[in-house]
């Protein structure tokens, strides 16, 4: 039975951390932002627990729907404290990037992210950016080819090239063209399909990567 607002807040205070996290999957989808306040509470009292870090992602994924920019400071300063378990902070970049912009197309969000030696961190703001098809100016594109080239064949992490990949299908210019192509041609079918739908102007199916 699909939960209702009520119900999904009400399973953000409960003791166990799967029905939490349940409570916190339906609040993403519903986007209300009348319900920013107890997400965030919710959020600032599960990061105290390592252990929930499947349910804090979706804290941070129903934040980044819910919130707005006041609710960024915290999203960085989570960001910053050190974790084992990095898949959280690609919740924190693509929130941060969600949340963050002054205007529909800022990049500043992304490229702080980028700027951030976080695992994962840069990851989930360029995922955001490609699922909100973001029109970067070229000085941000730059920047994001330049972390994708660099991780490229990161051995941890072997689809950082995807959603720069998915995102460059708003982008242009030689470069632009120049990586999509490289990507055209990997072995990795799920960056080669994404860089082959870009490069005819596509953002095609996106898929998780993490």
């Amino acid at each position: 039975m699909t939960l209702t607002r009520t119900d999904a807040l009400t399973l953000l205070t409960d003791s166990l951390s799967t029905r939490r996290r349940r409570g916190a999957k339906r609040l993403r989808a519903l986007a209300d932002p009348t319900t920013a306040a107890q997400v965030r509470t919710a959020l600032e009292h599960e990061v105290r627990d390592n252990r929930t870090w499947e349910t804090q992602y979706h804290m941070i994924m129903a934040l980044g729907t819910t919130g707005s920019s006041a609710d960024v400071e915290l999203l960085k300063r989570l960001a910053l404290q050190p974790r084992s378990a990095t898949t959280v902070n690609a919740a924190l970049g693509d929130a941060i990037v969600r949340l963050g912009r002054a205007s529909d197309n800022d990049p500043a969000p992304a490229l702080w992210c980028l700027r951030q030696d976080v695992e994962l961190l840069a990851d989930g703001a360029l995922r955001a950016v490609a699922m909100l098809r973001l029109k970067l100016p070229d000085s941000a594109v730059d920047a994001v080819l330049d972390y994708a080239e660099a991780n490229f064949h990161d051995l941890n992490h072997k689809h950082l090239a995807y959603w720069p990949a998915v995102a460059a299908a708003g982008w242009s210019g030689p470069r632009v063209r120049v990586f999509l192509t490289r990507c055209s041609q990997d072995s990795r079918e799920i960056i080669a399909e994404a860089a082959t739908d870009a490069l005819n102007g596509n953002y095609g199916n996106y898929m998780s990567v993490l």
